[in-house]
């Protein structure tokens, strides 16, 4: 894999969590969280390039068995119209099973509480979508997940 900051990216019905990694891609850490809503893609893009990242990553929500709900249908729909924002930039759905579940299993551990955790429960969510995405590209030699058409 090119060396450059790969993004994660964990969109919600109200809330999108934003994580990236270093440039070597080795370690995830979060960003920002990005409110739902008009403007979100434009400082999706913003983030994108200000961080000159070479891929970003959108967690996709399936079931413990693998199938795609209604949730799944609207991320897809995100990705579409992020990818053709982000142009030429690569933008890959990753399976994100429970990693809303770790990231409040993590922060919980470290003692976040109440709004404190919802608060940054996204960029966690987004950081355990990245870091997944990291690992299996190292472990493959090339980047993992779904490639989304920009058209």
């Amino acid at each position: 894999m090119d060396r450059g900051v790969r993004l994660g990216i964990d969109p919600g019905d109200a809330r999108i969590g934003v994580a990236s990694s270093d440039p070597s891609g080795f370690l995830a850490t979060p960003v920002e969280t990005v409110a739902r809503g008009d403007g979100d893609l434009d400082r999706l893009a913003a983030i994108i390039g200000e961080l000159e990242a070479v891929v970003a990553y959108v967690g996709l929500p399936k079931s413990l068995s693998g199938r795609e709900g209604p949730a799944a249908g609207r991320v897809r729909e995100f990705a579409r119209e992020l990818a053709a924002r982000l142009d030429p930039v690569p933008v890959r759905l990753f399976d994100e099973r429970l990693s809303t579940v770790t990231a409040e299993s993590n922060l919980r551990s470290v003692g976040k509480k109440g709004k404190k955790r919802r608060a940054v429960v996204d960029q966690a969510a987004a950081v355990v979508i990245l870091q997944g995405a990291l690992d299996t590209e190292r472990s493959m030699g090339a980047a993992p997940g779904e490639l989304v058409s920009a058209h």
